[in-house]
């Protein structure tokens, strides 16, 4: 009996011991049992990983069912084919998604769920949309923890162990009001107020972690405010840059809920999905760095209402600031510094100002007087 207690504790040591001697990644048992593999620095061969013409990566966009989630999907899906790319959410998909191509139920919280489909899928790319945002996580702070924050470890360990490469975006809001502001570079000093700011920095941080104590391929764009007409305005900071155009053709009239000279980094959200996919594909050799900022335009609500205007000169506007929102955005970056991904791996924006005007009203059914006034 001395003997075999002996023999397996020997054969436990040796099973949880990794061959370079580094320290392995821990977790609790009831998540990963003492078999599984134990990720250390020597895993990081893996974030050299490339795919030839016939070997497309396979992707896993989590929180898929969000306006990103699902433009991104569309995108990658016409690159790498249908079946390579694998929404996943929590919610049930409207008719149109589940026809597109493969879903499944994700729930990023239950680690045990998410790993089977990491494995069974072979997935090669997991992009993490999965996030509380600002509003909802300042009424929920346990919730949003728990999804932000215990659901990224879930993201992190499952790619590091299994050599996947992982997406997580971050926001304009990682950022806080003792932040240089105009421009705000991709490295500098970080205090944002909100849970959902605060949970962002902490998976930067996190993710460049990862990356070089276990080599995890980890990639993080910093999105200004989105501009999409495909959704409607969810009462963010930076939705009335969205809002206008609805109002406008709807209304002929609009509120604008910041200060007229309230000036933040925009993008239209083609742009934005194209970022993504570029910084996925871009070689492991041209990013010094694991975080960027992205940039198209900056302007204020004043200069989005005169280039409206010049579509439809009879829409008024009136300025009803909000005090919360007016707080929030004086503590963003009014322009964000990207000259590093324009410089490391070629990033170039395709929509200014005008381009997004034109964009916007030729996607939203305008009604008789966008008509005259064309």
């Amino acid at each position: 009996m001395p003997l075999i207690r002996s023999v397996s504790k020997a054969a436990r040591q040796l099973l949880l011991t990794p061959a370079c001697g580094c320290e392995p990644l821990s977790r609790s048992v009831r998540n990963i049992s003492a078999l599984s593999r134990q990720v250390t620095s020597s895993d990081a061969s893996f974030h050299s990983i490339s795919f030839s013409e016939t070997d497309h990566p396979k992707v896993l966009i989590t929180g898929g069912l969000g306006q990103l989630g699902v433009g991104l999907a569309t995108l990658l899906r016409k690159k790498f084919g249908n079946k390579n790319v694998i929404l996943s959410d929590i919610r049930m998909p409207p008719s149109h998604v589940s026809r597109s191509g493969p879903f499944i139920y994700a729930d990023i919280l239950d680690y045990k769920n998410l790993r089977e489909i990491v494995v069974n899928n072979r997935i090669t790319w997991l992009v993490h949309y999965s996030a509380l945002l600002s509003a909802v996580g300042e009424a929920n702070v346990t919730l949003a923890r728990d999804v932000n924050i215990t659901g990224l470890h879930n993201i992190l360990d499952i790619c590091a162990q299994h050599g996947v490469r992982l997406f997580v975006p971050s926001t304009i809001g990682a950022f806080g009001p003792t932040s240089p502001r105009n421009p705000t570079p991709d490295l500098c000093i970080q205090r944002p107020r909100t849970i959902y700011g605060v949970s962002k920095v902490h998976a930067e941080l996190m993710g460049e972690y990862y990356h070089h104590k276990y080599g995890l391929d980890f990639r993080c764009l910093r999105y200004p405010g989105i501009i999409s007409a495909d959704s409607q305005p969810g009462g963010g900071t930076t939705d009335y840059a969205v809002q206008i155009f609805h109002d406008a053709v709807k209304m002929g009239k609009f509120v604008c809920n910041l200060k007229a000279d309230t000036r933040l980094p925009m993008m239209f959200i083609d742009d934005c999905l194209r970022a993504t996919l570029e910084v996925l594909e871009a070689p492991a050799e041209t990013l010094s760095m694991r975080t960027y900022n992205i940039n198209a335009m900056s302007f204020t609500p004043e200069e989005l209402v005169q280039e409206v205007q010049k579509q439809l000169p009879d829409l008024r506007v009136i300025y009803d600031v909000d005090p919360i929102r007016q707080a929030i955005a004086d503590s963003w970056p009014m322009n964000f510094d990207d000259s590093n991904a324009r410089k490391d791996w070629g990033w170039k924006h395709d929509y200014d100002l005008p381009e997004l005007i034109q964009t916007m009203f030729s996607i939203i059914s305008p009604d008789s007087r966008l008509t005259h006034a064309n």
